[in-house]
């Protein structure tokens, strides 16, 4: 006979639907606390004429493109934590290393003719480069540090990722140094244009279109696909998603 699954009754489920109004208009209050700081700070600086015109759009080209990059690490922390209800402190230094494995593979291709006859192709490897060694280090965090936590006490996967996060941080820095690195440059994303009276650097275009197509990519992987079906379930209700 086939086993059925039901809701939650009784106490635990009142707990459990009191809570998520706190938790909302907790969360409201911080994006409303945020967004006035961010106004009035804006608005003494305009007002005190510190900076120009043209610095100001400045400003918001970058702090869009920085930000795209930040909106994209905040994704994998949201998905994790949606998912596994757990914390990964090591997810930044995930992308830490994917960054540094582009340095070291765009060095390489700098010293070659491919860099300057096709250096989209070159970019492209250097993608496919960078998010290989990302992920095999995720599995490999994955599996060793964190699927033998899975049933423990929160308190131990938690401080287990902080452990995590420390141990990669200074690996990298014993074994490359921390000093600043820089990728070389590509002729092709070097300079500017204007776009409305912004002067957009070429590099920053590239970052915000390349992290929207990635977030429509994600999203359409979550809504549509039956992987994704199954990790939203498993965010709603593990119990009744099994």
């Amino acid at each position: 006979m086939a086993r059925t699954k039901v809701l939650p009754r009784g106490p635990a489920a009142g707990r459990r639907v009191r809570r998520l109004p706190i938790v909302d208009g907790f969360l409201w209050l911080v994006r409303i606390a945020a967004i006035a700081l961010l106004l009035v700070g804006a608005s003494r600086s305009i007002a005190s004429a510190r900076l120009s015109g043209q610095q100001w759009r400045d400003l918001v080209v970058f702090g869009i493109a920085q930000g795209s990059v930040y909106a994209l690490i905040a994704l994998g922390y949201t998905m994790v934590y949606g998912v596994l209800r757990f914390i990964n402190f090591a997810h930044g230094e995930v992308f830490m290393i994917g960054a540094m494995t582009g340095y070291f593979v765009t060095d390489g291709l700098a010293r070659t003719a491919l860099w300057d006859a096709a250096p989209f192709v070159a970019l492209l490897i250097t993608l496919i480069c960078c998010m290989t060694v990302s992920a095999l280090v995720a599995l490999l965090l994955e599996r060793v540090a964190y699927r033998p936590l899975r049933g423990m006490p929160r308190l131990i996967p938690f401080i287990t990722a902080i452990g995590a996060s420390f141990f990669l941080q200074y690996t990298m820095a014993t074994l490359f140094g921390t000093s600043v690195k820089s990728y070389p440059e590509v002729d092709v994303l070097t300079g500017t244009f204007s776009f409305l009276g912004f002067r957009i650097l070429r590099v920053h275009l590239l970052v915000i279109v390349a992290a929207l197509l990635i977030m429509a990519g994600l999203y359409l992987y979550v809504e549509k696909t039956r992987a994704g079906k199954a990790m939203r379930a498993v965010a709603e209700d593990q119990e009744i998603a099994r």
